[in-house]
């Protein structure tokens, strides 16, 4: 039988207005230093297809998407380090607000 694959995919929600943060660029590093960039869709996700085990950290452009919006935001850039286990997917989800975001493992 086939190992289960090791995946990953984002969802960012606005929390200030309660709908998807739509067009938010992220940037995925690995660990061994490789990057790849994407973009939240109309529903705030992103899927980043499959990674290799280990510690890993999405940075997601949050100045940018915030300022495109003509809204302030005390975050730049919201960084997010996880650990990425072999033959699991993984969610990370964040709520997002101009002065304040939380972020937690989704399914």
């Amino acid at each position: 039988m086939p190992s289960p694959s090791t995946t990953l995919s984002t969802h960012v929600l606005d929390a200030a207005l309660g709908r998807p943060a739509a067009g938010l660029d992220l940037t995925l590093a690995l660990e061994d230093g490789s990057t790849t960039q994407a973009r939240t869709d109309d529903d705030g996700r992103a899927s980043l297809g499959e990674v290799p085990a280990g510690v890993h950290r999405l940075s997601f452009a949050t100045g940018r998407w915030f300022a495109g919006q003509d809204r302030a935001t005390f975050h730049p850039e919201v960084v997010v380090a996880f650990t990425v286990t072999a033959g699991e997917h993984h969610h990370v989800a964040v709520l997002l607000s101009p002065f304040a975001y939380t972020t937690y493992k989704g399914s």
